[in-house]
C-alpha cells in the first residue's frame, strides 16, 4: 500500500476536480515503480477523463498518459477475453479517417510490437495472427476497395518473409467464426468497431484491456467508471480480477523470457 494525498475527502460516485491531480499521481507512482523494478506490472481501474480536464489538466486517457511518461513512441491496444485476443491497427478514429491512417509503415510497426509482446509477455514462441481486411469481403479483389491489395497484403508478405505467422487479409465477417479461429493466437482488426464488438459480446464484464509496446506491463478493465453504481455495493469486479490475473501471468512470462 503506497499513499497518495487527496486534496478533498472523496465521496463515492461524486466527481471533484480538486482531486484530479491525485488520480494522475497514483498513475505516475505506479508507472515509475514499474520502470525501476519495484513492481512487475500495473493494473488500472477506470478514470473519468472529463473531471480531469475540468481541473485544467489536458488528459486524453490512461494510455496516452502512460506512453508519454514511459517515453513510448507507439503503443498497441489489445483486448483479451472470451478466448480471444483482439489487437487494433487504429483505435479512436472516425470511420472516414481510418483508410488514410492505415499505411504500410504503420501496419508494420504495429504488427512488430504485437508479435514481440505475444512472444515475450504471453509466452507464445511463434504466434499465429489472423489479420482482417479493411473493406467488406477484404476488398473483393479490389472491387470494394484497394487497401488490401496496395497496403495490407504487401505488408504481411514482407513480415512473413521474416518468419512471422500471419494469415490474411481475411474478410472480417468470417474471421471470428469457430473454424477460422481454431489454432489462432491473436486476431488483428483494422479499426475499433471491427474487432471489439465481437470480443465484448464474448466477454463483457470479464475482458481485459492490455497496452502493448511499453517497457512496463499495463492491463486495465474493459468498462467505464459506472458512477451511478459507486458506493451501492452492486459493482461487479470480474473484469478487474481478470486484469490482475492477466498482469500476473504476463509478468511471469516476461521474467521467464
Amino acid at each position: 500500500m503506497l499513499h497518495c494525498d487527496l486534496t478533498q475527502p472523496a465521496v463515492a460516485g461524486e466527481l471533484d476536480p480538486a482531486n484530479s491531480r491525485y488520480v494522475l499521481d497514483t498513475l505516475s507512482l505506479a508507472a515509475r515503480c514499474c520502470l525501476d523494478g519495484t513492481f512487475g506490472a500495473m493494473v488500472t481501474a477506470p478514470v473519468h477523463k472529463g473531471v480531469i480536464n475540468d481541473a485544467g489538466i489536458p488528459f486524453t486517457g490512461h494510455t496516452e498518459f502512460l506512453a508519454e511518461l514511459t517515453q513510448t513512441p507507439q503503443v498497441v491496444m489489445m483486448l483479451v477475453g472470451g478466448g480471444l485476443r483482439v489487437a487494433l491497427a487504429t483505435t479512436h478514429l472516425a470511420l472516414k479517417d481510418i483508410p488514410a491512417a492505415i499505411t504500410r509503415s504503420g501496419l508494420e510497426q504495429t504488427i512488430r510490437i504485437l508479435h514481440r509482446d505475444l512472444q515475450q509477455r504471453f509466452g507464445l514462441k511463434n504466434p499465429r495472427i489472423l489479420v482482417a481486411g479493411l473493406n467488406p469481403h477484404a476488398g473483393e479483389s479490389g472491387h470494394l476497395g484497394r487497401e488490401e491489395i496496395d497496403v495490407i497484403a504487401p505488408t504481411l508478405e514482407a513480415l512473413r518473409s521474416e518468419g512471422m505467422n500471419l494469415v490474411g487479409p481475411l474478410p472480417a465477417d468470417t474471421l471470428f467464426t469457430r473454424a477460422q479461429l481454431q489454432g489462432s493466437d491473436c486476431q488483428f482488426a483494422m479499426y475499433h468497431d471491427q474487432g471489439l464488438p465481437v470480443l465484448k459480446y464474448a466477454s463483457f464484464g470479464g475482458g481485459v484491456n492490455v497496452t502493448l509496446g511499453m517497457p512496463i506491463i499495463r492491463t486495465s478493465v474493459d468498462h467505464g467508471t459506472a458512477l451511478a453504481l459507486a458506493g451501492t455495493g452492486k459493482i461487479e469486479s470480474g473484469s478487474l480480477m481478470a486484469a490482475i490475473e492477466l498482469a500476473l501471468k504476463m509478468a511471469k512470462n516476461e521474467k521467464a523470457h
